[in-house]
């Protein structure tokens, strides 16, 4: 069970980093948090979206906005 929890995650940090990138956004600390996948069983790992600068902040704030629209 925890073994299939830190897969999703690690599908879900690739599927957000692909489409991330399809609309030009990088963020390079995207990952899974390592500290909530530690232990025995791993009940729900987190993923950690981490830092960008201040031009990738408004770029996703202006493709959120696009999809409010």
């Amino acid at each position: 069970m925890a073994a299939d929890q830190v897969r999703a995650a690690e599908e879900a940090v690739e599927q957000l980093r692909s489409g991330l990138a399809a609309v030009g956004i990088t963020l390079p600390s995207l990952r899974i948090d390592p500290v909530s996948c530690s232990g025995d069983e791993p009940a729900n790992p987190l993923v950690e979206l981490g830092r960008c600068n201040l031009a990738t902040a408004r770029r996703m704030v202006a493709v959120l906005e696009g999809v409010r629209s």
